[in-house]
């Protein structure tokens, strides 16, 4: 029997991110694959700042940023009738028009790009058994026993063909979208599987003169039968500019799914690139459903799920693997400090306290970016026809000079714009607000947002909150606040002559002070504006870079409030 401190079930974004984060922290760790390589499908690929900021925490930022596709080829995003015809709209995705790159800029020290699945696994798991992660391919979980002590897995080599078991103290299931993990421990799930049924079909071919002049990662090209199914409309995906490419093309899920030749595959893409004589050439080409599902808890016992076995949705929004990698972020931390005597096992729970709501708001979120698509197919007058002639018709409604085509017009642009919901959503991505035991509120009541909170970031010190993005400097250096937060421990960030500088260095928590004369300078006096208390005060910060404790002044015994704080915050 093989003895490790956390098993990790699966190689995806939360395995991978798990492993990756387990061994910078210096946890033993296995992780087992049923796969005998890593992903070999670009399939999820938007990875947003919050992402960012972990794998920056995490010393491999330069690395992703390398492969990625930068923001600036991102977000010119086409409505088309296909590559080579008829241009219906366009949309700045990304945080890409003047206005929200600015807001883009302000929030964090990272920048969002365009990672592809494929590229970023061996980025994770590379750097993960580079530190100590021992990786196991070709290897299915079967089964689990748990006790008061660990956790006993059953698991198959599939090539030499037996089993053996593999004893850990904890057990991550990040075993994807039928997660037997998952279903071993009875999770409770709420929602449906299968309401839609999508093609994904991978090809090459150049097409610059189409794209290069109108950069994007997304293409929605509309036409006869692109409402069927699938994420709302047909999709053609950049992968690497401008040659690699995703089609996404829904069918009937109540009905056969298509057989997925080449040759099949080909029509498709000639169909939507909208120019046969342009070669193509077909990579793979696959069956999936669009789901709308998340577990209420994530947590049984010693045995802890994460990523898509416990939130199932579609692609919208960019949600997915973004959402699995701050799972694992989430998580990585609390395990280390339990299994290093740190902490109390009831910190673990709050794990699934403060990522369950999370979970439960991106499926809902990427589910209605689907259902929001009907409002650019009611402008064009698509869904009252299958009839080719009559559906260009409707569509070339919209040019005549007419009080009716001036509506269509204006019911157009702003379908469009509401687009903005499935693609600018940087408040579901930034203003996500965690209640645990964890978190020590201040007795204030939680900060509104001046604008639409799905919109927009809205940083905030409030105990819960991610730590605000801020400049400062030191020795000619520019760096985040959030560059000196993480790095698996606790920092308490104070101004300019707290007392609670010393009360923290005599329990050894890391302190950082922001002002004139103090360990870094308020380059742009940023900091001091979004801090929201006075130099006196202090903020908490988890290793996660979340907040767990604020205090406006100082009290009579700085160092025993900061204890109790703590002893609180760890369940220890």
């Amino acid at each position: 029997m093989l003895e490790t401190d956390v098993l990790v079930v699966g190689s995806g974004p939360a395995g991978g991110a798990a492993a990756l984060l387990l061994s910078t922290y210096g946890v033993p760790n296995i992780v087992v694959t049923k796969y005998g390589r890593l992903s070999d499908t670009p399939r999820a690929h938007i990875t947003n700042q919050r992402t960012m900021e972990v794998l920056r925490d995490a010393g491999i930022e330069d690395q992703v940023l390398a492969q990625a596709t930068p923001q600036r080829l991102m977000g010119d995003t086409v409505f088309c009738s296909s590559l080579a015809g008829e241009e219906l709209g366009r949309l700045h995705t990304w945080y890409t028009h003047p206005s929200r790159q600015a807001d883009h800029d302000l929030a964090s020290p990272s920048s969002i790009c365009d990672m592809p699945q494929h590229l970023m696994e061996p980025v994770l798991v590379e750097n993960a058994i580079a530190r100590g992660t021992s990786f196991r391919y070709q290897t299915s979980f079967e089964s689990l026993v748990q006790d008061d002590s660990g956790v006993t897995a059953t698991v198959h080599d599939r090539l030499r063909g037996d089993t053996y078991q593999i004893r850990a103290k904890y057990l991550i299931g990040a075993d994807g979208g039928r997660s037997r993990v998952a279903e071993e421990i009875g999770l409770p799930m709420v929602g449906q599987m299968g309401v839609a049924g999508s093609i994904n079909i991978v090809f090459e071919a150049d097409l610059a003169k189409y794209t290069a002049y109108r950069p994007s990662t997304l293409y929605w090209v509309l036409q006869t039968g692109s409402d069927v199914g699938g994420i709302g409309m047909g999709l053609v995906r950049c992968v690497r500019p401008w040659h690699e490419w995703l089609i996404v093309w829904g069918y009937d899920i109540d009905g056969e799914p298509p057989d997925l030749t080449e040759e099949y595959a080909r029509r498709i893409a000639h169909h939507l690139i909208g120019d046969d004589s342009v070669p193509v050439t077909i990579k793979s080409s696959s069956a999936w459903t669009v789901n709308h599902m998340y577990a209420e808890t994530y947590q049984k016992g010693r045995v802890f799920c994460a990523g898509d076995a416990v939130h199932r949705h579609p692609p919208s929004n960019g949600l997915g693997s973004n959402t699995s990698v701050q799972d694992a972020y989430n998580l990585a931390w609390k395990l280390a400090m339990v299994l290093r005597g740190e902490a109390g096992p009831g910190l673990l729970e709050t794990y699934s306290a403060e990522r369950a709501p999370v979970g439960k708001q991106i499926v809902d979120r990427a589910n209605r970016s689907i259902g929001e698509t009907t409002r650019i197919f009611e402008a064009l007058g698509l869904l009252s026809t299958d009839d080719p002639a009559q559906l260009q018709r409707n569509m070339d409604a919209r040019k005549l000079a007419t009080p009716e085509a001036e509506k269509q017009r204006r019911e157009l642009r702003e379908a469009i714009e509401f687009k903005n919901y499935e693609f600018n959503t940087h408040g579901v991505e930034l203003n996500q607000r965690y209640e645990s035991s964890a978190v020590l509120p201040d007795g204030t009541p939680m900060p509104v947002n001046p604008r639409d909170d799905e919109l927009f970031h809205h940083a905030t010190t409030w105990p819960g909150a991610k730590l605000p993005h801020a400049w400062v400097g030191r020795d000619r250096t520019r760096m985040s606040t959030l560059d000196l937060g993480g790095q698996g421990r606790f920092t308490l960030f104070t101004g300019v002559g707290s007392t609670w500088t010393r009360a923290a260095r005599s329990l050894g928590i890391e302190t950082v002070s922001i002002g004139p004369g103090a360990d870094y300078e308020d380059l742009y006096g940023d900091w001091a504006r979004l801090r929201e208390i006075g130099d006196a005060g202090c903020l908490l910060v988890r290793p996660d870079n979340y907040i767990c404790f604020r205090s406006e002044g100082v009290p009579g015994d700085p160092a025993a409030v900061l204890r109790d704080a703590l002893r609180r915050v760890l369940s220890h």
